[in-house]
């Protein structure tokens, strides 16, 4: 599963996956609300615009933190503007990533990763690194999307989590290729 070369979503076309339409399909409060809790520490992994980052703040509540990251820094200036003047932005960090590296030092809770994880460039690292920054029991939901990601390829995205010492269970979320991990504790 591993690629040479990521395709990574223009800043210019993530209008859509912000818009209020696609709530309808993917609620974020509803996603996230087994997951987040008041005080947590979460990183919203290929956060593009901001989707999910804005009501993760709000689940995390004031005491918790967001860490919203993306490899693009349009999509960073994008969250930005959406988290002007909401009462959120003392929540959220902003965070530029690396291709082949998240680049982050502090202990996390839970990690989204939602329709990232094809774009990888290197899915073992990947999971090497955000295992190293997972807090014991720590969860990741990650989910990828129903026509870009063939069974197979979503099959080995599991074995990948597997070897990297992930259990998983398989959570719905409509339409999607879905996967709830947790960190095995030592």
């Amino acid at each position: 599963m591993e690629k040479t070369k990521p395709h990574i979503c223009p800043v210019a076309l993530a209008g859509p996956l912000a818009s209020r339409c696609r709530r309808w399909v993917q609620n974020p409060a509803k996603i996230l609300g087994p997951y987040l809790r008041e005080g947590m520490t979460v990183l919203d992994f290929g956060c593009g615009p901001g989707f999910f980052t804005l009501e993760m703040a709000r689940l995390v509540g004031p005491s918790g933190c967001v860490v919203a990251c993306d490899l693009q820094s349009g999509m960073l200036d994008l969250i930005r503007r959406r988290l002007a003047g909401s009462g959120l932005e003392s929540r959220v960090t902003l965070h530029q990533c690396q291709a082949e590296r998240i680049g982050l030092a502090l202990p996390l809770d839970f990690v989204l990763a939602f329709y990232i994880l094809h774009e990888l460039v290197n899915p073992r690292a990947f999971f090497q690194e955000i295992g190293a920054l997972l807090k014991p029991g720590a969860q990741i939901l990650a989910v990828e999307p129903p026509l870009h990601v063939s069974k197979k390829a979503f099959a080995a995205m599991l074995q990948t989590a597997r070897d990297a010492g992930f259990s998983h269970d398989p959570p719905r979320v409509f339409l999607n290729k879905t996967v709830h991990l947790q960190k095995a504790s030592p």
